[in-house]
Protein backbone atom coordinates (compact mmCIF):
# COMPACT_ATOMS: atom_id res chain seq x y z
CA UNK A 1 0.00 0.00 0.00
CA UNK A 2 1.24 3.28 -0.99
CA UNK A 3 2.03 6.39 1.56
CA UNK A 4 0.03 9.73 0.53
CA UNK A 5 2.45 12.32 1.18
CA UNK A 6 1.84 13.98 4.41
CA UNK A 7 0.31 10.80 5.94
CA UNK A 8 1.82 9.37 9.40
CA UNK A 9 2.21 5.64 9.63
CA UNK A 10 0.71 4.60 13.12
CA UNK A 11 1.35 1.47 14.69
CA UNK A 12 -0.89 -0.40 17.08
CA UNK A 13 0.92 -2.86 18.97
CA UNK A 14 -1.22 -5.81 20.40
CA UNK A 15 -0.84 -5.30 24.16
CA UNK A 16 -1.52 -1.10 23.22
CA UNK A 17 -4.26 -2.59 21.39
CA UNK A 18 -5.99 -4.17 24.84
CA UNK A 19 -6.41 -1.17 26.27
CA UNK A 20 -6.41 0.24 29.82
CA UNK A 21 -9.26 0.66 31.56
CA UNK A 22 -9.56 3.90 33.92
CA UNK A 23 -12.04 5.37 35.33
CA UNK A 24 -10.38 8.25 37.23
CA UNK A 25 -8.05 10.75 35.48
CA UNK A 26 -6.09 13.20 37.16
CA UNK A 27 -5.05 16.63 35.15
CA UNK A 28 -1.68 18.88 36.86
CA UNK A 29 0.01 21.05 34.70
CA UNK A 30 3.73 23.05 34.90
CA UNK A 31 4.66 26.02 32.70
CA UNK A 32 5.97 23.90 30.55
CA UNK A 33 3.88 20.18 30.28
CA UNK A 34 0.37 18.98 31.44
CA UNK A 35 0.54 15.91 32.62
CA UNK A 36 -2.70 13.36 33.10
CA UNK A 37 -2.95 10.06 34.77
CA UNK A 38 -5.44 7.83 34.57
CA UNK A 39 -6.66 5.45 37.31
CA UNK A 40 -8.55 3.21 37.93
CA UNK A 41 -10.79 2.64 41.34
CA UNK A 42 -12.26 -0.13 42.63
CA UNK A 43 -14.89 -0.52 44.72
CA UNK A 44 -14.26 -1.20 48.60
CA UNK A 45 -10.24 -1.06 47.85
CA UNK A 46 -9.17 2.18 49.38
CA UNK A 47 -5.71 2.74 47.17
CA UNK A 48 -6.14 3.06 43.78
CA UNK A 49 -3.60 2.61 41.24
CA UNK A 50 -1.99 5.37 38.31
CA UNK A 51 -2.35 2.66 35.01
CA UNK A 52 -0.94 4.96 32.75
CA UNK A 53 0.40 8.90 32.61
CA UNK A 54 0.30 10.64 29.58
CA UNK A 55 2.58 13.53 29.74
CA UNK A 56 1.40 16.67 26.74
CA UNK A 57 2.95 20.21 25.67
CA UNK A 58 0.32 22.78 25.98
CA UNK A 59 -0.54 23.32 22.73
CA UNK A 60 -1.01 19.29 22.08
CA UNK A 61 -3.11 18.86 25.07
CA UNK A 62 -5.32 22.25 23.53
CA UNK A 63 -5.84 20.26 20.74
CA UNK A 64 -6.88 17.07 22.71
CA UNK A 65 -9.08 19.10 24.54
CA UNK A 66 -10.79 20.23 20.93
CA UNK A 67 -10.78 17.18 19.66
CA UNK A 68 -12.71 15.46 23.31
CA UNK A 69 -15.08 18.34 22.51
CA UNK A 70 -15.47 17.18 18.90
CA UNK A 71 -16.13 13.76 19.52
CA UNK A 72 -18.24 13.87 22.48
CA UNK A 73 -20.71 16.10 20.67
CA UNK A 74 -20.83 13.64 17.97
CA UNK A 75 -21.47 10.65 20.06
CA UNK A 76 -24.13 12.68 21.95
CA UNK A 77 -25.85 13.26 18.30
CA UNK A 78 -26.03 10.10 18.02
CA UNK A 79 -26.67 8.44 21.32
CA UNK A 80 -28.14 11.55 23.81
CA UNK A 81 -26.98 12.71 26.50
CA UNK A 82 -23.96 11.22 28.53
CA UNK A 83 -25.40 11.03 32.03
CA UNK A 84 -22.92 11.67 34.72
CA UNK A 85 -20.39 13.61 33.67
CA UNK A 86 -19.84 15.99 36.53
CA UNK A 87 -17.07 15.28 39.08
CA UNK A 88 -17.40 12.71 41.45
CA UNK A 89 -18.37 13.42 45.43
CA UNK A 90 -15.01 12.10 46.50
CA UNK A 91 -11.87 14.04 47.47
CA UNK A 92 -9.56 13.43 44.57
CA UNK A 93 -6.23 14.12 46.11
CA UNK A 94 -4.61 10.85 46.46
CA UNK A 95 -1.28 12.42 48.11
CA UNK A 96 -0.28 14.08 45.45
CA UNK A 97 -1.43 18.08 43.79
CA UNK A 98 -4.98 18.30 43.97
CA UNK A 99 -6.27 18.74 40.37
CA UNK A 100 -9.46 18.04 38.34
CA UNK A 101 -10.55 15.79 35.82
Amino acid sequence: MEQQPNQLDIELTDDVAEGIYSNLAIISHSNSEFVVDFIRMMPGVPKAKVKSRIVLTPSHAKRLMNALQENISKFEENFGEIEGSENPPFPMNFGGPIAQA
